[in-house]
Formats: C-alpha cells, sequence, structure tokens
C-alpha cells in the first residue's frame, strides 16, 4: 500500500525529511510507501527545484494549496518556528496526520494549539540513536543504581562567527528564544525521556554576540552578513539547574556560539553505583562506568540499519527511524515516539528557564 505524503518547507530539515521518506522502507519493507505527492515552500524556485530533484508530483509556494487534496494524508512541516502553529494548526484540523520538527512554534501555547484527528510525531531525534535506547534501558534496570546528578551539553558553533547573518533565527518575533527552542529543546526532551520530569529550575540566559549584519538575500543561516548592523533579540547561551521529580540533579547547558564545539551533544549520569556518557559526535558509543561499550543489533533500532555492534550510523538514520514510527503510528492508530505531549513539556521547562534567568 501507498500513504500520500507532502512536505511544508523545503530548507535543510525539509530535504531530510524528503530523503527519509524515500529510505525508510529500505530498512522497514512492512511500512506503507510513501509517495510524495507536494512540496510547498515560499522561496521563489525552491518547492519546483526540490519537486524535479526528489520525484514530488507537484509544487507551490503556498502551503494551503495542499489542505485539500484528497491524496495527502501526512506532512511534514519543516518550515521556520514562527509559522509551525498556523501551519500546524492547519494541518491537523484538516485531518492530515502530521510529522512537525521542533520546538513546534516559539512558546508552549503553539504546541497547545494543534489539534486533529490525527497521529503528531514531533522531531526529536535524538532519543531514538541506539545507544542512546541501551541507555535508558540500563537507567531503568538499576545498572549504575540510583540517579544522583547528571549534565547534558548542546553546544554547538553554528552561529560562533560574528559576520554570520541575521537571519529570522536571531529575531524573537520569529526565532523565538533562540538557542533555547533550537537546542534546549532537544536537551530537556532527552532529560525528561531518560530521567524523568523536571520539577525546578533556576537559570541564566546570554546574548553574546549582540549584533548582527542583516543579510542582503533570502538565507536561513551560514552565509556572511553584509547589510546594516542590528540587535540579536533572543539568546545565545543558557545554563540552567534542574530539580527532577525523582530528586535528582541536573546541570544544562546550551550554547550556538560554542567556537570550536560543533554538533557536541551529549550526557553524563552520575549514580549511586555507576556512571554512563554519550557523546553524539560518537553516537554508537555509550560509557558504562570504566567500559566503553558499542551499540548493536538488539539496541533501538539499530538492527534495521547495520548487522553487527560498532558500525557508525548517521543523522539521517535518525530521522528514518522518526518516519518509521510516524508510518507506524499511522498504521496502528496508536501514537509511538515523542508527540505533542513532549513539545509542550519541553517548551513549558524553556520557559521557566526564561522566567528564571529574568529575576
Amino acid at each position: 500500500m501507498t500513504l500520500g505524503v507532502a512536505v511544508i518547507g523545503m530548507g535543510w530539515m525539509g530535504r531530510v525529511h524528503t530523503q527519509a521518506y524515500a529510505r525508510v522502507r529500505h530498512h522497514y519493507p512492512d511500512l506503507p510507501a510513501p509517495e510524495l505527492i507536494a512540496v510547498a515552500d515560499d522561496v521563489p524556485g525552491r518547492a519546483a527545484s526540490a519537486a524535479r530533484r526528489f520525484g514530488f508530483a507537484a509544487s507551490t509556494m503556498d502551503w494551503r494549496e495542499l489542505l485539500g487534496d484528497p491524496r495527502i494524508e501526512a506532512v511534514s512541516v519543516t518550515a521556520p518556528n514562527f509559522l509551525h502553529r498556523e501551519i500546524g494548526a492547519a494541518v491537523a484540523a484538516a485531518g492530515k496526520h502530521l510529522w512537525i520538527e521542533k520546538p513546534v512554534g516559539l512558546r508552549a501555547a503553539d504546541a497547545r494549539a494543534i489539534v486533529g484527528p490525527g497521529q503528531v510525531t514531533v522531531g526529536f531525534n535524538y532519543r531514538h540513536a541506539p545507544a542512546v535506547v541501551k541507555a535508558r534501558a540500563l537507567l531503568a534496570a538499576g545498572e549504575i543504581g540510583e540517579v544522583t546528578h547528571a549534565r547534558f551539553s548542546f553546544c554547538s558553533d553554528y552561529a560562533a562567527s560574528p559576520d554570520d547573518a541575521l537571519t529570522w533565527r536571531f529575531e524573537r518575533e520569529r526565532g523565538g528564544n533562540g538557542v533555547l527552542g533550537d537546542l534546549g529543546s532537544h536537551a530537556v526532551d532527552l532529560i525528561r525521556h531518560l530521567l524523568g520530569e523536571i520539577v525546578s529550575t533556576s537559570a541564566a540566559t546570554a546574548i553574546l554576540i549582540p549584533r548582527r549584519r542583516r543579510p542582503l538575500a533570502v538565507t536561513s543561516g551560514h552565509q556572511r552578513g553584509t547589510g546594516e548592523l542590528a540587535a540579536v533579540e533572543n539568546e545565545d547561551w543558557f545554563g540552567a539547574l534542574f530539580e527532577l521529580e525523582s530528586g535528582a540533579r541536573v546541570s544544562c547547558e546550551a550554547s550556538r556560539v560554542a567556537t570550536g564545539s560543533p554538533n557536541a551533544y551529549g550526557f553524563t549520569i552520575h549514580g549511586t553505583a555507576g556512571v554512563l556518557a554519550w557523546d553524539f559526535r560518537r553516537m554508537g558509543e555509550l560509557r558504562v562506568g570504566d567500559a566503553t561499550i558499542f551499540a548493536g543489533p538488539g539496541d533501538g533500532e539499530f538492527g534495521a540499519f547495520q548487522p553487527g555492534a560498532a558500525i557508525a550510523m548517521s543523522y539521517d538514520d535518525l530521522k528514518v527511524i522518526e518516519a518509521s514510527l510516524f508510518l507506524r503510528s499511522i498504521t496502528s492508530g496508536v501514537a509511538l515516539g515523542p508527540g505533542l505531549t513532549d513539545a509542550v513539556r519541553a517548551a513549558e521547562v524553556l520557559e521557566a528557564i526564561e522566567a528564571s534567568a529574568r529575576h
């Protein structure tokens, strides 16, 4: 059987979703085959180019044209954050299944506004890394005893250069709370997924590069700014201390201006009987005490991709796993993987960080 899909927003993440749809049955042959019906993007020429490149049957600059198409059963929303609420809510209300990127809007209220009869999957992809799945199983089994404290870090350097253009990501009205929603949402989701609910927060935030030059053309980043100087309106960095429902304490840091630390995402979790540590840049490895172990078949979805432990997987593989959960949710009628509840809760924690930093 086939399932008609559409993608709204054809930047890097739209490409990742599209390629995940193309690959998903290579790894999960029992799933319905996604049929690429239409792609939408308001940047002139981008949707048409994507249709030619990836094989969508149609393209448009107006995403609203997709809502009434009966061939489209599921929609990926990979547009900029400030459009998530409007597009996501419209897609859900039209009865389409929805795969939407985090942070699902700019505030918790935006995620709460998305209501409809279909299944919803949210793009918290790092929890799907097989080594993270293994870590969760070891924690549940008491492998390191009672968790006492942990450190989670999501630091990157994608905005480390002061010469990078002032895109929508740096504007509060369109980019929301900056690094909090971009990287902090992933960190908060991993903390909740592995260790449980956060009950109290103490935090600080900072804008470390206060002014950037505007771009002279439409861009999503990584372009030198050549226009007028303007203020950066949202956070480059935050540090937070969390108390969990279990009583454990967690320190959490996220930065988009961490020079020399590209995609330095991971955690170290201490317990009364040991320690677990994971670094996304060595995605298949998990430190357990003094030993390094490797994810393999039997750990999460590893076996759908590789036959033996220690064979490397990729970021794009995590999105294929996400696509499989989305499609399986649709066919089974049972929500699998992270959903709107997770998006709302992550956004609430991020708002608590902002409130704490103001006082």
